[in-house]
C-alpha cells in the first residue's frame, strides 16, 4: 500500500504543478490519476488502499468541512439564511422530479426506479464545491453578500435532505416497512441535532484550548479525531434510525470557534490548509478510483442526455432560490454553476440500489442502470464542473474590499506549531 500511495501522491503533486500553469483546477488531475490507477484501467492501486478508500475519503472530507466551518461567519449566515434553506432542497427536488419524468422513456425505468436515480443524482458534491468555496472566502470573492457562505450552508443541508429522501424511496421500492412520518421528520431533526452537538462540542473545546493552551498542531489533531468519532457516532445512530447529521456537526464546531475566538479559528484554519494539501489527493483519487468506465459506456448517449436535461431542471430550481436575495445576474449565474458538480455522494450511494435489489432477490437491471448513470454523472460533471467553477469564481464574483481578517493573516503571522 505504501508504494502505490507514494506513487499517487507524487504524480498528483506533479500534475498539480503542471495544471496550475494552464489554470486548470488540480482536482481534475487527481480524479484522472484515480481513474487511471483504479480497477477500471491499470488496476495499479493496492487492494488494501482501495479497501480503506471510503474511510480515507471521509477523513479528507472532514478536513475540508471543518476548515469551512472555521471560515463560516455568523454575519454571513444571517444574510443568507432563508436562501440557504431553499438551496437545501429546491434544486434537488427539481432535478429528481425531472429524472422521474424522463427516466422511463429514456432508460426504460419505472417511475419509482427513476425516483431512486433522481435521488442519487440530486446531491451536489461537497468534495468539489467546499474547497473552492473556502478559497473564495479566503480571497474575499463574493463575501460582501455572503455568497460563499450561502453555497456552503445550502450544499451541506442539501446532502442531508437527498440522502434521507434516497433512503425513503429505496425502502418503498424494496417493500421495507418504515415509519414514513418519522423518516420525513428525520430531515429537520438530523440537521438540528447535528448543529446542536457541534456547537456544544465546540464550546467545550474552546474552554479546553483556553485553559491548557496546547500548541496549534495539537488543537487541530484533537479536533480532527473528535470529528472522526462524531461521524462514526452518526453511523451508529443511523443504524438505530436516530437522525443525526454528523457532517453538519463538524462544520458547527468550526463555526462556534470562529464566533467565540476568531484569531484561534483562523490559526486553526491555516493549519488545516496545510493538511488539506495531502487530504485532497486522497479524496479525489479515491473518488476517481470508484469510477467504472465500462458501466458508464454501456448506458450510452441516453444517460448523457438524461443527465444534461436533469441539470437544466436543477439549474431552474437553483435560480429560483436566488430570487429576492439582492444578487446581480452574474452572482445568480455563479450560484447556479456551483450547484452542478457531482462526485462524492454519487460515488458513495450509486451502487447501493444494485446491492439492495440483489439482497432482496429482485431483478438487478435497474440497479445496474442507476449505478452506470451515477458513474457517468461523475465523469461528466466533476472535471467540467471544476473548470467552470474556477472560471466563475474569477469572472462572476467581485472582490470584497472591506478590511477583514482571514486565515492567510494567521499564516503570515507565523501560527504556532
Amino acid at each position: 500500500m505504501a508504494f502505490s500511495l507514494a506513487a499517487v501522491v507524487l504524480l498528483c503533486l506533479f500534475l498539480d504543478w503542471l495544471l496550475s500553469k494552464a489554470r486548470i483546477p488540480a482536482l481534475i488531475g487527481m480524479l484522472f490519476v484515480g481513474v487511471l490507477f483504479g480497477p477500471a484501467v491499470l488496476n495499479f492501486l493496492d487492494p488494501s488502499l482501495l479497501a480503506v478508500g471510503s474511510d480515507l475519503r471521509m477523513i479528507a472530507l472532514i478536513v475540508i468541512l471543518l476548515r469551512s466551518g472555521l471560515e463560516l461567519s455568523r454575519e454571513s449566515l444571517h444574510k443568507v439564511g432563508f436562501h440557504a434553506i431553499l438551496l437545501s432542497f429546491l434544486p434537488a427536488l427539481f432535478e429528481a422530479s425531472t429524472v422521474m419524468l424522463i427516466g422511463p422513456p429514456l432508460l426504460g425505468l419505472s417511475l419509482l426506479e427513476s425516483a431512486i436515480l433522481g435521488c442519487v443524482l440530486g446531491a451536489v458534491s461537497p468534495a468539489v464545491v467546499v474547497p473552492m468555496m473556502v478559497s473564495c472566502i479566503q480571497e474575499k470573492r463574493g463575501t460582501e453578500k455572503g455568497i460563499p457562505t450561502l453555497v456552503l450552508a445550502g450544499a451541506s443541508m442539501d446532502d442531508v435532505t437527498v440522502i434521507v429522501a434516497f433512503s425513503i424511496v429505496l425502502g418503498l421500492y424494496v417493500g421495507d416497512t418504515m415509519n414514513l412520518a418519522w423518516t420525513l421528520a428525520g430531515i429537520p431533526l438530523s440537521i438540528i441535532f447535528g448543529i446542536a452537538a457541534g456547537l456544544a462540542i465546540g464550546l467545550v473545546l474552546i474552554r479546553i484550548f483556553v485553559r491548557f493552551n496546547p500548541r496549534a498542531t495539537k488543537r487541530v489533531l484533537s479536533m480532527l479525531m473528535i470529528c472522526i468519532l462524531l461521524v462514526e457516532l452518526g453511523d451508529v445512530l443511523e443504524s438505530f434510525h436516530i437522525p443525526f447529521a454528523a457532517l453538519l456537526a463538524v462544520m458547527s464546531i468550526g463555526f462556534i470557534i470562529l464566533e467565540k475566538r476568531e484569531h484561534m479559528a483562523h490559526e486553526l484554519s491555516a493549519k488545516l490548509g496545510k493538511i488539506w494539501v495531502f487530504a485532497q489527493i486522497l479524496l479525489f483519487t479515491m473518488v476517481g478510483s470508484q469510477v467504472d468506465l465500462t458501466a458508464a459506456w454501456e448506458v450510452g448517449l441516453d444517460a448523457i442526455l438524461l443527465i444534461l436535461i436533469a441539470l437544466i431542471g436543477r439549474s431552474m430550481g437553483t435560480y429560483l432560490c436566488t430570487l429576492g436575495g439582492g444578487f446581480t445576474a452574474k452572482e445568480k449565474a455563479f450560484i447556479v454553476i456551483y450547484y452542478l458538480p457531482k462526485a462524492t455522494v454519487q460515488a458513495a450511494i450509486g451502487a447501493t440500489p444494485l446491492a439492495v435489489m440483489g439482497l432482496h432477490g429482485m431483478p438487478v437491471r435497474a440497479g445496474q442502470v442507476i449505478l452506470a448513470v451515477a458513474v457517468m454523472s461523475i465523469i461528466l460533471t466533476a472535471p467540467l464542473g471544476a473548470i467552470a467553477l474556477d472560471w466563475a469564481a474569477h469572472h462572476l464574483l467581485s472582490v470584497d474590499t472591506r478590511d477583514t481578517f482571514s486565515s492567510s493573516v494567521a499564516v503570515n503571522e507565523g501560527a504556532a506549531t
